[in-house]
């Protein structure tokens, strides 16, 4: 059997849970690290968006994640679960049943001569569900992602943003507590990316699915309660969003820090280490409550960077 974290560990802690998380793979004689000593903590029931450049390792991790793929080195628990030590046996049956996942190829997602609700029956069938059973929940799920009138459409008598509501009807399908996108609105318009992230808020407050977005979209932050950025193997930098009331009018803020590691790493933006025009090194002074970076090449009684 695989390691499973403490069971108050499990009930009570982060819904995701990745310390010091490697990723590497060998292309002909070379090794590629994908993910650097990647730390990650998602809570239960949160909506949240993982961004960075092209090559960051956001949709490596999301397959991490997902047990599409097993870390070379470090942590990482969903829902007490060892993604690192799994058996094989154990990995279908937690991808099975604890994780669903939305492709941004919707062609990845569903059968295309099957219709809607039976794409939706289809995982469910395979679980061992009845057919009445299956039939009753493929229904009730295209319901409630809005396509109670194209239950007998096939993919091609559909638009791509009904098509992608129908590919997340059809990873809930087993009731999995964590659902995962990768790029879901990327072969969308603005209109059906707006309606596919509105979706993802109304399931994640309906059934209180922890749900994890990696996604290019510049508006995200709006749309989730947090946002991560990847850079260069790490998470880089972290945003909340907060609403709040004032004088009767909803305030929508957004608070943003940079991130610090299990081994004391900090990420600071490449835009304030140019400014600075900071290379190999720094100069690290500890103040009264704060903590200074400096160029190697200036002392503290030069005072601030202007």
């Amino acid at each position: 059997m695989s390691q499973q974290a403490p069971d108050s560990e499990a009930a009570a802690g982060p819904h995701v849970l990745c310390e010091d998380l490697f990723k590497i793979y060998k292309v002909a004689n070379l090794e590629v690290v994908a993910l650097r000593g990647l730390d990650l903590k998602v809570q239960r029931g949160e909506l949240m968006a993982i961004v960075g450049s092209s090559g960051s390792g956001k949709s490596t991790l999301l397959n991490l994640v997902a047990g599409l793929d097993k870390p070379s080195a470090g942590r990482a628990f969903v829902a007490g679960a060892d993604l690192v030590t799994i058996s094989e046996p154990e990995m279908v049956e937690y991808r099975r049943t604890q994780v669903g996942f939305v492709w941004q190829q919707t062609g990845r997602n569903l059968v295309p001569y099957l219709s809607a609700v039976e794409n939706v029956e289809v995982p469910l069938v395979l679980a061992g569900v009845s057919s009445r059973k299956a039939r009753e929940r493929a229904r009730q799920l295209l319901d409630d992602v809005g396509l109670t009138e194209r239950l007998h459409h096939t993919p091609e008598q559909m638009s791509g943003g009904e098509q992608q509501r129908v590919s997340i009807a059809v990873a809930l399908a087993n009731n999995p507590p964590l659902l995962l996108a990768d790029e879901p609105t990327g072969e969308l318009d603005s209109i059906g990316a707006d309606s596919v992230f509105e979706l993802f808020g109304n399931l994640n407050r309906r059934y209180g699915v922890t749900i994890i977005i990696v996604t290019h979209d510049p508006h995200i932050a709006s749309r989730v309660d947090r946002v991560v950025a990847i850079r260069d193997g790490r998470t880089s930098t972290e945003s909340f969003r907060r609403v709040s009331e004032r004088r009767n009018t909803i305030e929508v803020t957004h608070d943003e820090f940079v991130l610090v590691d299990s081994a004391g790493r900090l990420q600071i933006p490449r835009a304030y280490l140019d400014r600075l025009n900071i290379h190999d090194r720094a100069r690290v002074l500890l103040g009264d409550g704060l903590v200074e970076v400096l160029p190697e090449d200036r002392s503290p009684s030069e005072g601030p960077s202007r």
